[in-house]
């Protein structure tokens, strides 16, 4: 297949970015679509073909729905511990609500009362 020219890249105006991950983001937002144009103009070099060529392969789709369940997975398990947390601070909390309707009042209680 016959190398084609390639066209030059349309320069968009973007706002500066700010931040280090803004950078990164710009920058490799940059370098897909030079990639991209590679591609469209018959340039591309084998690795960049072969790295999108994986990117769409049911093997990687299947390895990001992992990651995103894995992620998800951690984020009920720190929701469930903190729930926890918070339950144990209720069940404290009437634990002491019922032993000063009791009259059976802790030390620790006596700040509470107003003189």
């Amino acid at each position: 297949m016959p190398k084609r020219e390639p066209k030059p890249l349309k320069r968009r105006r973007r706002s500066r970015a700010y931040t280090a991950e803004e950078r990164e983001n710009e920058l490799t937002n940059l370098a897909y679509d030079l990639v991209e144009q590679r591609l469209r103009d018959g340039t591309a070099t084998a690795a960049e073909t072969v790295h999108f060529l994986k990117l769409g392969s049911s093997r990687e789709k299947l390895e990001r729905e992992l990651m995103r369940q894995k992620k998800e997975l951690e984020a009920a398990k720190t929701e469930n511990l903190t729930s926890q947390k918070n339950a144990g601070d209720l069940y404290a909390e009437a634990i002491r609500a019922f032993a000063r309707y009791s009259g059976n009042e802790d030390e620790d209680d006596d700040d509470d009362e107003e003189y």
